[in-house]
């Protein structure tokens, strides 16, 4: 789930991970038993700074049905109108906690998921592609509403067997939301989706315009978008930089209008060196016990 305030000053984002993707437990231990490897990441920005978590926990903190995710003292629970998510979570290194609900409802909904490789091992799924978003949290004091979204991945093998990397980005407009997603695959070639999703209307491809690059963050990481001709997509804010990840507010023009978007950034090469392998503990700890 990511959200983006109205005002444009808060934004948030949330993943429940079964098997953590970016663990490097679950990749030391051979990415068995993804149970075993169980945390709940949030990611809050705002004018009174940011807070980040996301502590790995053992397969007796999770429990999990049809329609409940709960990892140690949170959980997402979707009832079928829409995603409820109780959070209470500390930040690794200096200590502080994240507390509240965090309330999630879709103006569309999509039922399939979408294969984002030639071999159909990894889907995407946008299940509420459009969305309002409350949030109410006691730590820190805050209560916001804004724009919204909220997928669901899986896959078969490691992300980094499959792809090079990729950017992501999802602009909310007057009559959905557009996604853009640009991947390379292992093979170099390149997948390119760009989808609008329209409550009234549905689903439809449209054309991609052309890629834009975006300033590097602080670790270097490459990022790009897509802009319309003769304009300069630029990085209005960078939430979340680290050396293979990050996650940045980018302005930029779709569909004939100006917009901000959420962009996401991921270079799995990077993620697979032994030095970045050796710094995620510091941001990922692991309960034990």
């Amino acid at each position: 789930m990511d959200a983006l305030s109205a005002d444009g000053k808060h934004s948030l984002t949330l993943i429940g991970f079964v098997g953590s993707v970016f663990s490097p437990y679950y990749r030391l231990a051979g990415r068995k038993r993804p149970e075993d490897h169980v945390s709940i990441n949030v990611a809050l920005t705002g004018p009174a700074g940011k807070r980040w978590t996301m502590t790995e926990r053992r397969r007796d903190a999770l429990h999990r049905d049809a329609g409940t995710l709960l990892v140690g003292p949170s959980a997402m629970r979707w009832d079928g109108t829409g995603l409820t998510v109780s959070i209470d979570e500390i930040s690794p290194l200096i200590p502080r906690r994240v507390k509240g609900t965090i309330r999630l409802y879709p103006e569309a909904v999509v039922n399939h998921p979408v294969a984002l490789d030639a071999d159909q091992r990894h889907c995407w799924w946008p299940i509420a592609p459009c969305a309002r978003v409350e949030v109410e949290l006691d730590h820190p004091a805050l209560s916001w509403s804004g724009s919204g979204y909220f997928d669901f991945n899986t896959g078969e093998v490691p992300l980094e067997e499959s792809f090079h990397r990729w950017n992501w980005c999802r602009a909310s407009v007057p009559e959905g939301t557009v996604v853009l997603y640009d991947l390379l695959d292992r093979d170099d070639q390149s997948c390119s989706l760009a989808i609008r999703f329209d409550p009234k209307t549905g689903v439809a491809d449209f054309e991609a315009p052309p890629p834009a690059r975006l300033k590097k963050s602080f670790w270097g990481m490459r990022r790009s978008t897509r802009a319309e001709r003769g304009v300069e997509a630029k990085v209005l804010e960078t939430l979340e930089d680290s050396p293979f990840y990050t996650r940045s507010v980018v302005g930029t023009r779709l569909l004939g209008r100006d917009v901000t978007a959420i962009h996401e950034s991921v270079d799995l090469d990077r993620f697979a060196n032994p030095l970045v392998q050796m710094m995620l503990p510091y941001r990922m700890p692991r309960r034990f016990v």
